[in-house]
C-alpha cells in the first residue's frame, strides 16, 4: 500500500521559492486561533462574574465563526488574498481589541459583550484554509504537497498546544485582556506578512460565479458529491476527538485519579498526531487519497474503542497516543482529497468546508458525549465515540470529472466519472 520516498525530507517542501515566508507568517496569523479562545474566555469570566454568560457569548463567537467560513473563504476565492483577506483580519483584530476594552471596562453590558464578539467571530480570516491553497498553486507535484499538507497540520497541532501555554504565561504577570490583545496583534502582523508575500497571489480569484463554475464534472452536483467523503470523515473526526476530551477528564475522576492525569492524555494524543502526521507526509502511499481516507478514519474509531478498555492509566495513554497517529494523516488527506475535488477558483472553499465539518464536529461531539458520560459506562462511550470515524469511513468516495490535480497512485483515475472509490474494501476494509 505504500513505499518510502527515497527522499522523505520536509526540506524540499521549505526549498520551494517563497515557501519560508509564506508558511512563517501564516503560522504567525493561526497563533491567534490558539491564543483567543482561553484569553476571550478568561476575559469575560472575569468581567462579568458569570461562567454562563461567558460561556454564552463563546458560543457566539464561535458559532458566527465556524459557519460563517465557506463564506469567507468564497471572498477569498472570488477576490484573491491580499483584496479579501486582509480586511478581514484587520476588522478582526479591531473589534477583537473592542472587545478587551469591554472586559476592562465595569459595568459593560452583556448583549454589548455578545454582539461585538458574534460581529468578531464573524471576521475570523481562514488563514489556514487559504495557506493550504498557495501549498497547492505552489507545488503541483502531488507527493510533495502531500508532505506540505502533513508539516501544515502538525504545525498546526503545535500552535494549538502552545498558544493556551504564551497566554497561561501573560495570566501570571497581565490581565488576560492583553491576551485577547495580543491574538490581534498576531493575526493582523502575520495575515499582513502572508498577503504580501509574492506566493499569496497564487489562489487565482475566481472572478465571476458562472465564470468560476466547472465546466465538466456534474456542475455543481458533482462537485458536492466530490466534497462529500472528505467533509463527512473530516466531521467525524471532529466528533471523536473532541469526545476524548471529556471522555478522559470522567476517565479520571472515575478512578481517583490526579486532576493533571487528563492533561497528561491528551498530551500523548497530541504527540501521536503529529508523529502520525509526520510519517504520513514522509511515506509515497501507492493508493489513492480517497482510498487511504476511510483507513485513516477506521483506524481512530477502531483505537479509540480499544482505549475506553484500558484497565488503567499506563494502558490508555499508549491506547490514546494510537488513536492520535490516525487524526492528523485523517485530517491531512482529507485536505488533500478536498483540493483534488476543487473546481478552479474554488480551493479555499472547498479547504474550508473541511474546516467548517471538523469543528462543528467537535462542538457536536462535545454535546453529545456530555450526555452520555451521564447515562452510559465509559467504556461504551469509547466505543460510541469511534465508531462516529469509523462510521465515517464508510462513506465512498468519488473524484469530480477532469479533475487533473491528482498525482501519484491518483493519477491512474483522473478520468473516472464520479464513480466510488473502493477504498472501503482495498484499503481498510474499512484530516485543522
Amino acid at each position: 500500500m505504500s513505499t518510502l520516498t527515497p527522499r522523505p525530507s520536509y526540506a524540499a517542501v521549505l526549498r520551494v521559492p517563497h515557501a519560508r515566508r509564506t508558511f512563517a507568517a501564516a503560522l504567525v496569523g493561526r497563533l491567534s486561533y490558539g491564543t483567543v479562545s482561553l484569553a476571550l474566555m478568561l476575559s469575560l469570566t472575569r468581567s462579568t462574574g458569570s461562567y454562563a454568560v461567558a460561556g454564552l457569548v463563546m458560543a457566539l463567537f464561535g458559532a458566527t465563526s465556524v459557519f460563517l467560513s465557506p463564506y469567507r473563504a468564497s471572498l477569498v476565492d472570488r477576490h484573491g488574498p491580499r483584496r479579501a483577506l486582509l480586511p478581514m483580519a484587520l476588522l478582526y483584530a479591531v473589534l477583537l481589541c473592542v472587545l478587551a476594552a469591554a472586559c476592562r471596562r465595569p459595568g459593560t453590558p452583556e448583549a454589548v459583550l455578545a454582539v461585538t464578539a458574534a460581529f468578531a467571530g464573524a471576521c475570523t480570516p481562514p488563514l489556514g484554509p487559504t495557506m493550504r491553497a498557495v501549498w497547492a498553486d505552489m507545488l503541483p507535484e502531488r507527493a510533495l504537497l502531500q508532505r506540505a499538507y502533513s508539516l501544515d497540520g502538525v504545525a498546526e497541532e503545535l500552535l494549538f498546544v502552545s498558544g493556551p501555554l504564551l497566554v497561561g504565561g501573560i495570566v501570571a504577570v497581565a490581565p488576560p485582556t492583553v491576551g485577547v490583545v495580543l491574538s490581534a496583534v498576531l493575526v493582523a502582523v502575520g495575515t499582513l506578512a502572508f498577503v504580501t508575500s509574492p506566493a499569496a497571489t497564487a489562489p487565482h480569484p475566481a472572478g465571476r460565479e458562472k465564470d468560476a463554475a466547472p465546466t465538466s464534472g456534474g456542475g455543481a452536483t458533482g462537485q458536492l458529491r466530490a466534497l462529500l467523503q472528505p467533509v463527512v470523515v473530516a466531521a467525524g473526526v471532529g466528533v471523536s476527538v473532541s469526545a476524548v476530551d471529556l471522555l478522559v477528564v470522567a476517565y479520571a475522576g472515575e478512578r481517583g485519579l490526579g486532576d493533571g492525569t487528563a492533561a497528561w492524555v491528551l498530551a500523548a494524543l497530541s504527540v501521536g498526531s503529529a508523529v502520525g502526521g509526520l510519517v504520513n507526509g514522509a511515506v509515497a502511499w501507492s493508493s489513492s487519497t480517497r482510498a487511504r481516507l476511510p483507513f485513516f478514519a477506521a483506524g481512530l474509531g477502531l483505537c479509540l474503542a480499544a482505549a475506553g478498555l484500558a484497565p488503567g492509566l499506563g494502558t490508555l495513554v499508549p491506547a490514546v497516543m494510537c488513536a492520535g497517529l490516525f487524526v492528523a494523516p485523517a485530517l491531512t488527506t482529507a485536505y488533500l482529497a478536498a483540493d483534488e475535488s476543487a473546481a478552479p477558483g474554488f480551493r479555499v472553499r472547498a479547504g474550508a468546508w473541511c474546516n467548517t465539518a471538523v469543528n462543528a464536529g467537535g462542538s457536536a461531539g462535545a454535546a453529545a458525549v456530555g450526555l452520555l458520560v451521564e447515562r452510559l459506562p465509559l467504556p461504551v462511550c469509547f466505543a460510541v465515540s469511534g465508531a462516529v470515524a469509523a462510521a465515517a469511513a464508510l462513506v465512498p468516495g468519488y473524484r469530480r470529472r477532469g479533475s487533473a490535480r491528482s498525482g501519484g497512485a491518483d493519477q491512474s483515475s483522473s478520468a473516472s466519472s464520479e464513480l466510488p472509490s473502493s477504498s472501503a474494501s482495498s484499503s481498510a476494509s474499512s484530516e485543522s
